[in-house]
């Protein structure tokens, strides 16, 4: 076992190995009776990073609001937390030092949904999508027209890029790296790779950052968590679902989306069916991580759907979690740079917490919040063991092949 800090330094300095995988067979035959179930309504499920907000949102729930006013609730919190780069106000931003933020939220009751994708200066994005759904007859507003509605419905703009964003992106301008090119699904994508990478003195790039670190003010010890959002790019993101006592059920997804993007990017956070996805009928998913890769599987409702045809919430995102795989041919050279994880509540209390990989880093698992009286963090169930390395590495080791 290697501390975090060892990782971070390894991975940079290519002193650490790429993740070890279970193969596809071993992963096939994993306990399908992994679904939890509620000890009793109301429950509520979310990311890890909902974790300090779900027992309030719980309480939400007894007393009697809305499911989606619950699930609101916890999203905020992230949102209004400017230590919280994966969303909200200090979302890390696009290539241009911009934050772009995109949510999305189902209402099971009314089997309403809304979206918003791509809005600057507005903090509360999640809130903003209920906006959409209740105050439009659309579905999905972006960009401009977005955060002049955000205006119109009584919402302040800001500057949502706070300094300690700001100086992790000036860090990031100077890895020369960006997202533009082929992606891992393009037969190409070697090519790419290999533009991406700084392989002739991997120690000495690193060193590089971390005196430019230093340059910029980032304190010693959060120097090493920013080179690793330049050598990893985060995705963020936070998925809620709840579920009444009455058995009715919301879902909601807000992001700051994957860091440095090309401005006007939008992941998988918006995409109602992808990102986020409730039917008052059968239950309510919700996604983090690899949104390119999500949107092509249509996660969230594929979940749903397996469900409806009988599916424990852990089976049906296992199952889509291998649409994934299915669509890379099993390639680890590839699935090695994706991972997703899955929040799953069904209509009669069951939930599952599934994901492609352990988790981003080691010693750090992927994990669901739950609470239904009892607030708890539980560890995801992953399909490969180990840790995943988003795509695309900046920083490996000068004796890399490809």
């Amino acid at each position: 076992m290697v501390t975090r800090r060892e990782f971070v330094a390894g991975v940079a300095l290519g002193t650490i190995a790429g993740p070890a995988v279970t193969s596809a067979s071993a992963a096939s035959n994993i306990d399908t009776h992994q679904s939890m179930r509620a000890a009793k309504l109301p429950i509520i499920v979310s990311a890890g990073n909902g974790f300090p907000y779900i027992e309030a949102g719980y309480r939400q729930l007894v007393e009697g609001a809305d499911t989606l006013d619950a699930t609101l609730s916890v999203v905020r919190g992230p949102e209004d937390d400017p230590g919280d780069d994966s969303v909200g106000l200090g979302g890390l931003p696009n290539e241009e030092g911009v934050v772009e933020l995109d949510a999305s939220c189902m209402h099971g009751p009314s089997r309403r949904a809304a979206a918003v994708g791509g809005v600057r200066n507005i903090r509360n994005v999640s809130r903003l999508a209920r906006e959409v759904m209740l105050h439009t007859g659309h579905v999905m507003l972006v960009g401009e027209g977005a955060e002049r509605f955000a205006v119109a419905r009584g919402f302040k703009r800001e500057d949502l890029l706070t300094e300690d964003s700001r100086k992790v992106w000036l860090l990031w301008k100077e890895s020369h790296a960006d997202w533009w090119g082929p992606g891992l699904a393009d037969p190409s994508w070697k090519d790419r790779l290999r533009q991406r990478l700084h392989t002739s003195d991997a120690s000495r790039e690193y060193q590089r950052l971390q005196a430019l670190a230093q340059d910029l003010g980032i304190a010693p010890d959060l120097q090493q968590a920013a080179i690793r959002k330049i050598v990893f790019p985060p995705t963020g993101t936070i998925h809620c679902s709840a579920l009444s006592a009455k058995g009715e059920m919301s879902g909601c997804t807000t992001t700051s989306g994957l860091a440095w993007k090309l401005p006007g990017r939008c992941g998988d956070s918006p995409i109602i069916g992808a990102g986020c996805y409730t039917d008052q009928d059968v239950g309510s998913a919700g996604a983090t991580g690899s949104g390119e890769e999500n949107i092509k599987v249509a996660g969230a409702h594929s979940i749903i759907e397996n469900m409806r045809k009988g599916m424990s919430p852990f089976d049906a995102g296992m199952e889509t979690l291998k649409r994934i795989v299915r669509n890379y041919n099993g390639d680890m050279d590839r699935l090695k740079y994706v991972d997703m994880t899955y929040y799953i509540l069904r209509k009669d209390g069951a939930y599952a917490g599934v994901s492609l990989w352990t988790g981003y880093e080691p010693g750090k698992p992927h994990s669901i919040a739950v609470c239904d009286g009892t607030v708890r963090l539980e560890k995801t169930v992953s399909l490969y063991e180990g840790v995943s390395q988003e795509w695309p590495p900046l920083v490996v080791p000068s004796t890399s092949t490809l």
